[in-house]
């Protein structure tokens, strides 16, 4: 019986209900990205059992990276990923640019793309469908996923861009209202997406309890068994354990939240360079950490046996 469109999506859409990486980009001593570390901290989270992986998303500074950078971590993702995973790529910014980017992305051997949050300070709710359905358009054989930040986005507003667009197939949702996300689901249609908690661990649990089925992740670069044994538990309705492993990150995730998640990548790169992995350098607008912050990153990698 041959593959249709149809059936290729349904396949993406089951692989997005897992842990979804976010992996970081690592820069070398002159500041450019390094894709040596690059390669291989995906090709370590893949090997840890994660399943989806998204390059040029937040936690990879896509908005401190330029547009060959953005190409080039992409394709370092897809070669290292193989087929071992699925490559969902982050593209954004006007819609000229995010379709270029998008079509980059499939002819390079992506999956899925997500389409971050428009950047803008005038946002209409028909705006809103209309940036998304001309972005989906244009990569009609690639599933795509919107990010959605906003709160004044109603699930009527992500029915309405699943008719114009079939291959809109999930929704990574990270408002951080788990009653909201409840409303909003159902108002679209509970079972029309694959549904992505988009806060990671912290939030997850509380997302889960209402509908979600997959979360994202940046811890996943430092802990990976962490992430999944978490997963593993939201998925069989084990929330006592799932609980168990939240205590266990929240120190972490806390630490990458605080001052209005300011600290978010910088955590996540301090904890890979204390691992030797990578170089903890970022980008501004984010900052290096103090040194009573990377004494926290210590004591937490201790605590989690890691060295």
């Amino acid at each position: 019986m041959p593959v249709t469109s149809s059936t290729r999506f349904d396949e993406r859409k089951r692989r997005l209900s897992g842990v979804v990486a976010i992996p970081v980009t690592p820069f070398d001593a002159d500041g450019a990205v390094d894709p040596d570390a690059y390669a291989k901290l995906v090709d370590r989270v893949i090997d840890g059992g994660v399943g989806v992986v998204t390059p040029n998303g937040n936690t990879g500074e896509f908005y401190a990276l330029d547009e060959a950078e953005t190409r080039h971590c992409l394709e370092l993702t897809v070669k290292a990923a193989a087929g071992r995973a699925s490559v969902v790529a982050g593209v954004g910014h006007d819609v000229r640019t995010a379709i270029g980017a998008a079509r980059h992305a499939g002819e390079a051997g992506a999956d899925l793309i997500m389409i971050h949050q428009p950047v803008h300070p005038y946002v209409s709710a028909e705006g809103w469908v209309e940036y998304h359905r001309a972005i989906a358009a244009a990569v009609p054989e690639l599933g795509v996923v919107p990010y959605v930040r906003d709160p004044r986005i109603e699930g009527e507003r992500l029915a309405k861009l699943a008719d114009a667009a079939e291959n809109v197939i999930g929704v990574k949702y990270a408002v951080p209202d788990p009653a909201r996300f409840a409303a909003v689901a159902r108002d679209a249609g509970i079972d029309r997406f694959t549904w992505i908690a988009g806060l990671a661990e912290l939030s997850a649990p509380g997302y889960f309890a209402v509908g979600a089925t997959g979360f994202t992740s940046g811890l996943v670069n430092v802990a990976p068994s962490l992430s999944l044994e978490m997963f593993r538990a939201l998925r069989d309705g084990d929330f006592r354990g799932a609980m168990v492993r939240w205590e266990r990150v929240r120190p972490f995730e806390e630490s990458r939240a605080a001052d209005g998640n300011a600290n978010n990548v910088s955590v996540v790169k301090e904890a890979l360079a204390q691992l030797g992995l990578c170089r903890p350098d970022v980008r501004p607008p984010s900052r290096a950490l103090t040194g009573a912050e990377r004494e926290l990153v210590s004591a937490t990698l201790a605590g989690w046996g890691l060295f």
